[in-house]
Parts: structure tokens; sequence; C-alpha cells
């Protein structure tokens, strides 16, 4: 089993290392020359659409759908996750304070990829035998290839996403709440995890209608929360900002500079630690989010495709970004030294160096609500799917799998679990690329103002 394991965690690096880096930064600049860098072009009216529909309490959803800014919220209660704090620290433990460049780099080419998924996500969802608007790859995905390869790929992706995220996934949100709440207050995980669980399992049972209540107020909120507390950290170390921005951009192209050679960090990992983290934060062409999306009640597909821009923008630019500089500014960053702080503790050091004592509290609330946003979303992305390929009364068996990967995911940790989980994440990516690029020319009449629903 051990060996099984292994193998397992080595096919995921290659593919997430040696193809699927390439494979997703490809398509964001190929979606960027086509639509004419739609990512700066409408960044503007994004960025008015978000704040012109803000609403802790909106509108209820439906079986017609939710509205732009409920969709928007559902998006970003996935892509922001433990990747914004955890993922973030491993990626400069990794990679260097050059990473946070490449991510930026990655970020801004997701933004279009990101754009086109939404587009596609509302130009051909659907409405399911029960009445309810639905929609995401596994429905763009039959539309651009008919026949037996168009479902077997759709197919493929629908079955991948439940694994990697519905299950293995969200065992990983819980495991990181467990061990957070552990390392804080000394809460025994288990414990931690049936109350995870039991919240959870409220929210599924209200159905969209409950979840785009709860990431409509949620996200906002969480945000809200940790933005504040990275403001707070950066004031203080406010000596120490512009150093950690010039090691930002040194390390990406000159990290033996910077670090000597003792790191071992090259160019080459920098970017691909940076590159790697920051697509599995903002999920940009995995095909998770454009779930989301497609419910969303807009006028015309673009409407829509503009604010996942911005979902984009807040996960990377705003939330990751404040990450990256508070630990940077802290002076607890080792990069490559064995023993020395990564991923959650990396990030709880940082902290409590200006909060002292309360520093590992303030991580262990951010990651409750970050992972738990990430939960509902990601069980609401396997249950379109599972409607989809089951229909409506498998839900609930899906619902109650889901619950008890959540109880086990708190304070057991199975590395072949872990492992395969990446794995399926990195495989439900290749059908929704083939469709986005296979759509590429779709997408781009979008962002050129035409009329794409004719």
């Amino acid at each position: 089993m051990e060996q099984f394991t292994q193998l397992v965690d080595q096919v995921s690096g290659i593919v997430w290392n040696s193809i699927l880096l390439y494979l997703l930064v490809g398509t964001g600049i190929l979606f960027t020359v086509r639509t004419r860098f739609v990512q700066v072009r409408k960044f503007g009216e994004g960025f008015k659409q978000l704040f012109g529909s803000f609403k802790l309490n909106g509108e209820n959803a439906g079986k017609d759908g939710m509205s732009s800014f409920q969709a928007l919220t559902t998006a970003i209660a996935a892509q922001v996750g433990t990747g914004n704090i955890a993922g973030c620290a491993t990626a400069l433990y990794s990679g260097g304070p050059g990473a946070i460049f490449w991510m930026w780099v990655s970020a801004f080419f997701g933004m279009a990829t990101n754009y086109g998924e939404a587009v596609l996500a509302q130009k051909y969802k659907t409405v399911n035998s029960q009445g309810e608007v639905t929609g995401g790859p596994i429905y763009y995905i039959k539309a651009r290839f008919k026949g037996t390869a168009g479902k077997f790929m759709a197919v493929f992706f629908s079955m991948a996403i439940i694994f990697a995220l519905g299950f293995t996934g969200n065992m990983v949100q819980a495991n990181s709440i467990g061990l957070a709440f552990h390392t804080a207050f000394g809460v025994d995980p288990l414990i931690v995890g049936i109350v995870i669980a039991a919240v959870a399992a409220f929210t599924f049972m209200g159905g969209v209608k409950r979840i785009a209540s709860l990431t409509e107020k949620l996200v906002p909120v969480m945000a809200g929360f940790y933005i504040i507390g990275c403001l707070i950290v950066l004031v203080i170390n406010h000596s120490a900002l512009l150093p950690a921005l010039r090691s930002i951009v040194i390390g990406a192209f000159r990290p033996q500079a910077l670090l000597g050679g003792a790191a071992g960090i090259g160019v080459q990992k920098a970017m691909r630690y940076g590159v790697a983290r920051g697509l599995f934060s903002n999920e940009a062409g995995m095909g998770s989010t454009p779930h989301a999306h497609a419910i969303a009640k807009v006028e015309k597909p673009q409407d829509q495709g503009v604010m996942a821009i911005m979902a984009v923008f807040i996960d990377t630019f705003v939330v990751l970004n404040l990450t990256a500089l508070v630990i940077l500014t802290s002076g607890r960053l080792a990069p490559g030294v064995e023993g020395a702080p990564q991923g959650t503790a990396l990030a709880q050091a940082a902290f409590s160096e200006a909060f002292g004592s309360l520093g590992n509290t303030f991580v262990a609330i951010c990651l409750l609500f970050f992972a738990f946003s990430t939960i509902i979303g990601w069980y609401f992305f396997g249950e379109v799917n599972v409607k989809a390929l089951f229909g409506p009364k498998a839900t609930r068996v899906y619902a109650l799998i889901v619950v008890l990967f959540l109880v086990l995911g708190s304070f057991l940790k199975v590395q072949l679990v872990w492992n395969l989980s990446d794995l399926f994440n990195a495989l439900m990516v290749f059908p929704n690329l083939i469709a986005l690029l296979a759509s590429s020319g779709i997408v781009a009449r979008a962002a050129r103002g035409e009329d794409i629903m004719k």
C-alpha cells in the first residue's frame, strides 16, 4: 500500500508540474490574446458590478437560479480556502519570495480563463427534470463534442470532480480546521469535525436557497475580517513592507542573489511553486466555479464573465497576496531550510510575531471560515454533477457521504486519500480545458460584445 501511495503521488506530481501547469497558463494566455485582454478592458466594469450588486441579504435563490452576486460569492467561497493561507505559506517555503510574482502572473492570465468558463457556463446552462436551472462543464463539454466522445469526457469530468472535491477534497478542508483548532485551543479534532459536519449537513439540506443565502453573508464577512487582520499586521510591520516587495521581484528572476545557494531555489522552482499554488487557489481552468456562474440570473453571459474576473482578483491579488506580505514582513520565512516552519505553522508563526499568542487563534478562526466556505462550495459543485449523472434522489446519498468524510477528515489523515485527491483534481481539468480551447472562438465573440446566444 505504501508503494501504491508513492506511485499515485509521483503520477500526480508529473501531471501537475510537467503537464497541467503549462496547459493552464497556456490556455490563459490564449484567452487573454483572443479576448483582447478582457481582464484589463472589463476590470472597471466588473468592479462596478461587484459593488453595485453587493447585498448581505439579497433575494432568495430558487429553481430559476441565484443573483449574480450570490453566484460570485458561491464561487469565491470555493476559491478562497486553505490554499490562501497554508498553500501560500507552502509556496513561499518551497519557492521563496519569487513564487509570489509567478502567482501574480498565473492569476492575471487565469482571470481571462475564468471569464471564458463563466461565459460558456451561461451559454450552455439548461433546465433539469426538476425544473431547476443548472449548468457547468458537463453541459458545455457535451454541447461542444457530440456523440460518444463528448459523453465520455463529460462523465469522466463529473466523476472526477465528485471524488476530488465533494469527497476527498472536503476531507482536506475538514482536516485543516481540525488541526488549526487543536493547535490553537487544544480541542479534540473529532469534536471539531462533528460540529463542522452538523452545520454543513444543515446547509446541504436547505439546497441552493440556503447555500446562496449563506455564502452571500459568509464570504464578505470572512474576507473583511481577514483583510483587516492582515492590514493591521502590515501596519505593525510597515518598515519591512518595501523590502518584502523588493524580495518578490528579485526572487522571481535572481533568487540566488536573495537567498544564496543553500536553499537550492532557482527561477524554475520559484515559478513552479508560484504558478501551481496560484492556480490551485483560484481554480481558474479547473472547471469548478462555472457551476456557480451558470445559474446566475443575468441579461447576457458576458455580465457573469466580468464577475468571474473579479473572483480571481479577490482570491489571488487580495486575499492570497496579503497572506504573502504578512509572512514576508514577519521575518519568519526560511525558504528550503529543513525544520523551519512551513504551511499553516508558518502562517501562524507570522501572525504571532505581530499578535503574540493571539496569532494562532486568528489563523484558526480564519481557516475555519475559509475551509468551511470551501466545503459548501465544493459540495454544491459535486451535487450538480451527481444530479446530472444519477438524478436528484442520489443527492441524499451524496450528502451523507460528504458529511461522513468531513468527520473522518477532521482527525484522520490517510496519505493515499490525499494523494488520490490531488490526482483526480488534476484529471478533471483535462476535459474542461479541451472544451475551453474548442470554444475559444465563442468566448472571443462574447468579449467583443456579440450576442452568443443566437
